[in-house]
């Protein structure tokens, strides 16, 4: 059979560059030798979830702890899932959690000289190598029908074989020159497959960056390396474009272990050394006493929107996923509480090679510790940024105001001083936590623990004496001048030595100040918050205070 004529029959453009001038192309990357090239490479699917961004921390930072580079693939051979703007959303998905692309993908980089990165982009550099293995007869046209292997797979199901398209199995294998130009004339569709060379009686190690070494049997299957309409495979086109693009290292999840022969024999018979390859464990959950992966199905905290609405702080996601990562990264932040996690020397050897457990609890926790670390003005951009894409109008509007919200957060987070507030979470706890420094949002229920009179008559005289210059000791001496007026103790220590004698204390007076004004029994100094809302505000909050 003349190979070289069906290779020009089969793939029919002139105009190919030999696979040799892709080398020249794309040359080795100027690289220090333990610098690591990842990439991270989606389908545009529109759907980007927690384990996508695991991945990909540990692609960016495996690159960038070894001064390599990091870039974005689009894997976009299959058309019919493609998502209109899915690209852009991943990109500005990873950019919220702080996780950068070096080049690739609609990425403006004077490092972007290994593109085209979109695979449909790139069909005359598949095709060229196709019509090569082809010549070499390691490749040939498979013309069977959908039906054909659907009747193949049914058959081999019920002799309980492996099922594929292999050895006695493979119809198109062998067949003559004249039945190849015969279907060719009858204009039949055709893909190109990989003529194996493998057997699964024989045994290959292969050294996995996470998991160590691994035996796996020797790929036997005709994969379908050209589909029907002129685009590659999955399997074909991350072998070319690992290559050309220079990859030296790609994490992808255990899912894909069982592709492993495939991919080792593509590299082989394109002649290409292969990328390092880590496969992951899954991210698993705790359900009932029993692990198990987390699912798009049952697990909202899987999609990274999940944790954009509720407002976890970024940072704080990456660096519970960095104890994930790497299990002394932990100890590494206690000791370094100050540190960027980016000065931590990731390993991707460290990784763990069972499953990963995911646990909400734990990043709350982190969450809280990171939002008590901000400044004034990184806590006012991170709730404002939050309100401003997740908010009401009224969130919004609250924070047109820097200097005010900053004063509000100065003294009910501590923002700035020495007593931290260490149980917010996340941004919309935060949103939430100074409703009441606002007239349109304030909506107290006023529960108070006393009667009519003795509330009114407490709100009407300290309005009175109320000043906005005064000071704690000053505002607290008035609150006490009330005391005898509804029958409470001025002092304390009056009150404790004998309780019958008094309605309440000085303590009690102060909670229906504290409630008229914030509509809570409890909050922060409540003399600096009615200073923050001004005289007018706090005088009309007590006026609206009392019991109708």
């Amino acid at each position: 059979m003349d190979l070289k004529k069906l290779a020009a029959a089969l793939i029919p453009d002139t105009g190919l560059l030999p696979p040799e001038e892709y080398e020249k192309i794309y040359p080795e990357r100027d690289r220090a030798p333990k610098a690591e090239v990842t990439r991270l490479a989606p389908s545009p699917t529109g759907f980007i979830h927690l384990g996508n961004l695991y991945s990909a921390l540990a692609d960016e930072r495996s690159a960038h702890t070894t001064g390599g580079i990091f870039y974005l693939r689009i894997e976009d051979t299959d058309e019919k899932r493609r998502v209109d703007g899915a690209v852009e959303s991943v990109i500005r998905s990873l950019n919220y959690f702080g996780i950068n692309f070096d080049e690739g993908a609609e990425l403006n980089s004077p490092l972007n000289k290994y593109g085209p990165y979109y695979q449909r982009r790139r069909a005359e550099i598949y095709r060229s190598f196709v019509k090569r293995l082809l010549e070499q007869g390691l490749a040939y046209p498979c013309f069977c029908t959908e039906d054909e292997l659907n009747a193949v797979r049914e058959n081999q199901t019920a002799e309980k074989k492996t099922t594929g398209y292999y050895g006695e199995y493979a119809k198109c294998r062998n067949l003559s020159e004249e039945q190849i130009y015969e279907n060719l004339r009858a204009g039949k569709p055709f893909v190109i497959r990989l003529k194996s060379q493998g057997s699964i009686e024989n045994k290959m190690t292969f050294r996995d960056a996470i998991k160590g070494d691994i035996t796996v049997t020797e790929n036997d299957q005709d994969v379908v390396i050209l589909k029907s309409d002129g685009i590659p495979t999955y399997h074909f086109a991350h072998a070319i474009d690992d290559h050309f693009m220079r990859t030296t290292l790609v994490i992808r999840g255990e899912e894909w272990l069982s592709s492993l022969p495939v991919h080792i024999e593509l590299h082989k018979v394109l002649g290409f050394k292969p990328p390092r390859y880590a496969h992951t464990c899954s991210l698993m959950k705790m359900d009932g006493g029993t692990k198990r992966k987390l699912s798009k199905r049952k697990d909202p905290e899987l999609s990274l929107d999940f944790y954009r609405k509720a407002g976890y702080y970024p940072v704080a996601v990456v660096k519970y996923l960095m104890t994930i990562l790497n299990s002394d990264f932990e100890e590494w932040s206690l000791k370094n509480p100050d540190a960027d996690y980016r000065d931590f020397k990731f390993r991707i050897e460290k990784m763990s090679r069972s499953g990963a457990l995911f646990d909400l609890d734990k990043l709350n926790d982190i969450s809280k510790n990171e939002i008590s670390r901000l400044s004034a003005k990184q806590c006012f951009d991170f709730l404002k940024s939050w309100a401003e894409e997740f908010g009401t109008d009224k969130d919004k509007a609250h924070f047109a105001d820097e200097e005010y919200i900053i004063k509000v957060l100065e003294l009910v987070m501590g923002v700035g001083g020495k007593k931290r507030r260490k149980d917010i979470e996340r941004a919309e706890q935060g949103v939430r936590l100074i409703d009441y420094f606002f007239d349109d949002a304030f909506a107290p229920e006023y529960n108070y623990r006393f009667d009519k009179a003795t509330v009114n008559t407490v709100l009407e005289e300290f309005a009175k004496t109320y000043d906005p210059a005064d000071d704690n000791s000053v505002w607290f001496n008035k609150v006490k001048a009330i005391a005898p007026k509804v029958g409470f103790a001025s002092e304390m220590s009056e009150y404790k030595a004998n309780p019958e004698a008094y309605k309440g204390n000085v303590s009690d007076i102060a909670e229906i100040l504290r409630i008229a004004v914030t509509g809570m029994p409890n909050s922060p100094d409540l003399c600096t918050i009615m200073r923050i809302l001004g005289k007018e505000r706090a005088l009309k909050r007590l006026k609206d205070g009392e019991i109708k």
